[in-house]
């Protein structure tokens, strides 16, 4: 009875609220590298990339995050869901540089992260819309580049020479899944043109190597 007493009253002192899910990042087209540039890459980066990019606000959060006994947000970034008058409201960013939460084992399970605006208050809001926060948290607000439901990116990858033929890789993505049907790898014979092309995309081989290659854009994949 004590211990079922002792839960309310934290309850009530932590507070109660549920995330708010009103925020819409911007999107951003993106060509890389820019039309009559000259690039060096190396085996398995991009020579280009063109698509569209979710722009997220965020948090950084620099070092563990102790919010009371129960919780911890470990270091990385979280992505901006949605806001009211006094709040902000955050989740992971579902990838590897992404914050998440740690919990004690006795402790709910969370739903949502929460930053007081104006403050360096930071809370943790369960399941059951209890709110825990802690004051003067190691964190900053950032802008990031993250991957959504919209998001949709082409990339040609340098994989390589032999001989006088070198070998391009095409890849798409989707949100954060890849495309595996419309991936492909193509053969370029440099002894028949400089001038390799894919879906539009097209580049002129200034100079190749197994390990690297130098190369001037010529057109994106529009």
């Amino acid at each position: 009875m004590k211990k079922l007493l002792g839960i309310g009253i934290l309850m009530l002192l932590s507070g109660c609220t549920s995330p708010k899910y009103n925020y819409m990042p911007s999107t951003q087209n993106i060509s890389e590298p820019p039309q009559g540039s000259v690039n060096t890459v190396y085996v398995g980066d991009s020579l280009l990339r063109q698509g569209v990019i979710a722009k997220y606000e965020g948090l950084k959060v620099i070092a563990p995050a102790k919010v009371s006994w129960a919780y911890t947000v470990t270091p990385g970034y979280l992505k901006k869901v949605g806001e009211d008058s006094k709040a902000e409201f955050y989740l992971p960013t579902g990838t590897p540089e992404s914050a998440n939460v740690d919990k004690a084992a006795l402790a709910d399970m969370w739903q949502g992260i929460m930053a007081k605006k104006g403050t360096k208050t930071l809370c943790v809001i369960t399941v059951f819309s209890a709110t825990t926060c802690e004051d003067d948290m190691p964190f900053e607000h950032t802008n990031l580049n993250v991957s959504s439901d919209s998001s949709f990116q082409q990339a040609l990858l340098y994989n390589g020479r032999v001989g006088n033929k070198i070998n391009i890789g095409y890849r798409e993505s989707s949100g954060n899944m890849a495309r595996p049907a419309f991936n492909n790898d193509v053969e370029y014979d440099l002894s028949e043109s400089k001038t390799i092309g894919y879906k539009g995309a097209r580049i002129e081989v200034i100079d190749a190597t197994n390990q690297s290659i130098k190369y001037r854009v010529i057109s994106n994949f529009n």
